[in-house]
């Protein structure tokens, strides 16, 4: 029994140093997102708070803390508190995760088990929008879950075929060894990529915000601590699927921090270059085209 505590306790603390670490990357990646949209924008980035503004992701986390309501304005329901306090959680179920692989717990079902975290997601976006008293967010929210009903079914589906190719639904034959999955199943990591766009909110497929025509989306009536938190908690989300996609299309080994990296400037690479799809195509493609070729692989792997 105490064999049981000592692991568990190593797991949390584990998963803690990876919350706050994966945090203080959250901030400088914020900053060289900034950076680079500047430089694709023709136009200075943050240049002015530290040296060439290194400190600007802190000092705007200092204000985002500092500001608050009025308190006759701060009145908002259970369920929007509620919802910011499960997107992080889940967040850290996702450093979990994470941490479990480095530490030596992982699970033979670990596939399933990422499956499970990712769906939680669409729950927590819809109680942020739906309880924040704004019809605009409400929208956000309602476009976030049948969003997130349309592309987590393409998500489970490339899991079971990745796991299929491998033969079990361990991580770590995958990071222990260079699989190169991608060139073995390139139609499902174009499809990943996508999807992965579509859970972090990100351009062209940020519909749950989409801050050039609904004021910012679910978050408009968010400040001070509950916004930080939805805010870091998404840059969170992107480096863990920037993580788990390098695993699963390329293996483990020494370039993972590369490739890990390749994808985190994908991310803002579209943000900066990529138009907004109408919701309408995406959700058309998804089941029409999507989880067509994807059960049509499944297909293929099976025999």
């Amino acid at each position: 029994m105490s064999y049981i505590y000592i692991n568990g306790a190593y797991l949390f603390l584990s998963s803690l140093v990876s919350f706050i670490l994966i945090m203080v990357l959250v901030a400088f990646f914020i900053l060289a997102e900034r950076k680079v949209l500047g430089y694709i924008q023709i136009r200075k980035g943050p240049n002015k708070v530290g040296l060439s503004g290194l400190l600007q992701s802190f000092a705007d986390l200092m204000k985002l803390i500092i500001k608050y309501k009025v308190e006759f304005f701060q009145v908002r329901s259970w369920l929007s508190w509620f919802s910011v306090i499960l997107l992080v959680l889940i967040s850290c179920s996702y450093c979990v995760l994470y941490t479990s692989l480095y530490a030596g717990f992982t699970s033979v079902n670990w596939f399933l088990w990422f499956l499970v975290v990712v769906g939680l997601t669409g729950y927590s976006l819809l109680g942020v929008g739906w309880g924040s008293f704004n019809k605009y967010a409400l929208l956000g929210s309602i476009r976030s879950a049948f969003g997130s009903i349309t592309f987590e079914a393409s998500f489970m589906c490339i899991v079971i075929i990745i796991g299929l190719v491998i033969g079990l639904y361990d991580v770590v034959s995958l990071f222990d060894y260079y699989w190169l999955n991608i060139f073995i199943l390139p139609a499902c990591y174009i499809l990943w990529l996508i999807g992965i766009l579509c859970e972090s909110n990100r351009t062209p497929f940020d519909y749950a915000e989409s801050e050039s025509e609904l004021v910012s989306g679910l978050n408009v009536e968010y400040c001070s601590v509950p916004f930080t938190c939805l805010f870091a908690c998404e840059y969170l989300i992107m480096y863990i699927f920037s993580w788990v996609t390098s695993i699963f299309f390329f293996g483990g080994g020494d370039l993972i921090v590369l490739l890990c990296i390749a994808h985190l400037i994908f991310f803002i690479w579209s943000r900066a270059t990529l138009p907004r799809v109408r919701y309408d195509y995406f959700v058309s493609f998804m089941w029409k085209f999507c989880l067509l070729v994807l059960v049509y692989s499944f297909f293929v792997v099976l025999v």
